[in-house]
């Protein structure tokens, strides 16, 4: 082996010695590739492994250090820990290990919860005028994991979880942009800011602007009296 080569493969083995697998969160994004680590002391005296997913009861059992059943997507690393290829949604909830010695002894045990999210779209933001006043609603489909706040000229205004902002009349005239923001533990998007406009918007009631020419017909009336 040349001295280049050799230089290479020392360089290699030092940045694999230095990786390490990212530890699964509690709140994980879809697609993240994390590994729950078995915390525990006694897996050299372990004989037996067991892995429970509680939400779906899929079970992934190591004996004698031979997989009892394989699950795709979901690997028993040397020491124990879990790992995944690619959490999705499916995977959350809570994960029981169990350790037993070589008489089947269970010698510990414990739980980690982790919580999967799809990462948050653009939401865009609707308008209803009546009478003058708006309704403002901020569309991001029919995802229940999200968290809505909203936005006057990009400060927080409300932050109350609602997907629909009610303005008066003076809050319409004052043409300031308003805008909506969605959010999970793992990711955030904001709309489009749009300035809110009522002008032209037919009055349901009748109420409105009166009539010219009912207007002008009764200044001619009047004139005559």
């Amino acid at each position: 082996m040349t001295c280049q080569h050799s230089l290479l493969f020392l360089f290699l083995s030092g940045f694999a010695a230095l990786y390490v697998a990212e530890i699964c969160k509690t709140n994980l994004l879809k697609g993240t590739s994390c590994t729950i680590k078995l915390q525990t002391r006694n897996t050299d005296k372990s004989n037996e492994i067991k892995w429970v997913h509680l939400s779906s009861d899929v079970v992934i059992h190591r004996k004698n250090r031979w997989m009892r059943k394989n699950i795709p997507g979901l690997t028993m690393e040397e020491d124990g820990s879990l790992t995944f290829e690619s959490v999705s949604l499916k995977n959350s909830g809570r994960y029981r290990y169990t350790v037993f010695n070589d008489v089947g002894t269970q010698i510990d045990a414990g739980e980690k919860e982790i919580k999967v999210y799809a990462k948050a779209l653009k939401p865009t933001v609707k308008i209803n005028c009546t009478v003058g006043n708006a309704t403002l609603t901020c569309d991001f489909g029919d995802r229940t994991d999200l968290t809505v706040s909203w936005y006057k000229e990009d400060n927080i205004i409300q932050n109350e979880n609602n997907p629909t902002l009610l303005l008066t009349s003076a809050q319409v005239q004052e043409n300031k942009p308003y805008s909506c923001s969605v959010s999970n533990p793992v990711s955030k998007e904001q709309s489009d800011s749009i300035t809110v406009s009522c002008e032209g918007v037919p009055d349901p009631t009748g109420e409105g602007d009166p009539d010219p020419h009912k207007e002008l017909f009764g200044h001619l009336c009047m004139s005559k009296l």
